[in-house]
């Protein structure tokens, strides 16, 4: 049984290891079908292919787009993508745009309570200032003592409803997938399991991204629950969805999953990656 992992960050966006460094950990972890996935960015694919052939692993191009869908932030993960497709470039290039006003608006809703200098201080965090995220939001204000771990900062601050959280309207769900597609690639559901969606909006969601040609979703996935991974295996097979599995990495000692040590999918679902070798 293959070891894939097919969801997982670097530097290029909000990681803590080089894409290289990343391939080098899947590989020590015995990750055998291995893809980068950053928000919104592919700039790290070239380089992740190139390390992961030199240490003979399975290279899949991907990405992690940011949606907005009825008021709700949700993440479409691109797979087999073709990351000098012009469409696509132009697409993530137009979706990251609007991340720096976004952070300074963070910034001064976290000065108000207390936390100054916010915005510099997640600068020091950020390898692409393109893309400056809640995340090193998050790591500035654990290293700064004012939470203990990143799940705190997130928990207190930086979701709906908390001092810190700013809305941006991200891609449409139709453009995501139209990206992906156009330039060769699945479309993927990441983590269905940490939407804040009612029954029936996870419905009219999950009719939508396949009625849009939308093709699978994450199973097996570090954002998950072991109860989850039941649950979407039911959905998955209700809709007909190909299954996916991925770590959701982010770097060590900040991420509960390490890259490729997830148990695998339900033997009766269809992998994602099941005609592709």
């Amino acid at each position: 049984m293959l070891n894939v992992d097919l969801h997982c960050h670097s530097t290029v966006s909000d990681g803590l290891l080089s894409p290289a460094d990343i391939a080098q950990r899947a590989h020590q972890h015995g990750v055998q079908v291995w893809a980068l996935t950053d928000h919104d960015e592919i700039g790290g694919v070239a380089l992740a292919r190139e390390a992961a052939t030199l240490l003979g692993m399975r290279h899949v191009g991907g990405v992690e787009i940011s949606v907005t869908w009825a008021g709700h932030t949700i993440h479409i993960v691109g797979l087999r993508i073709d990351e000098t497709d012009p469409v696509l470039v132009q697409g993530l290039y137009d979706t990251r745009h609007g991340r720096e006003k976004r952070a300074m608006e963070m910034s001064d809703m976290l000065a108000e309570v207390g936390i100054p200098n916010a915005f510099q201080g997640a600068l020091a965090y950020v390898g692409n200032p393109d893309l400056i995220s809640r995340t090193h939001f998050a790591r500035y204000m654990v290293e700064g003592g004012y939470c203990s771990d990143v799940s705190e900062v997130f928990k207190n601050y930086l979701v709906e409803g908390k001092p810190g959280f700013v809305e941006h309207r991200w891609a449409s769900l139709a453009h995501a997938i139209q990206w992906i597609r156009g330039s060769g690639g699945v479309a993927v559901v990441a983590h269905p399991g940490r939407y804040n969606l009612t029954q029936l909006e996870m419905s009219a969601f999950l009719d939508e991204f396949k009625q849009l040609g939308g093709a699978a979703i994450e199973v097996v996935t570090g954002s998950h629950t072991p109860d989850q991974f039941g649950e979407y295996a039911r959905v998955a097979k209700r809709y007909g969805f190909l299954a996916s599995r991925g770590s959701d990495f982010h770097g060590p000692g900040e991420s509960m999953t390490e890259l490729g040590s997830l148990p695998p999918l339900p033997p009766d679902l269809t992998p994602v990656w099941h005609d592709w070798f």
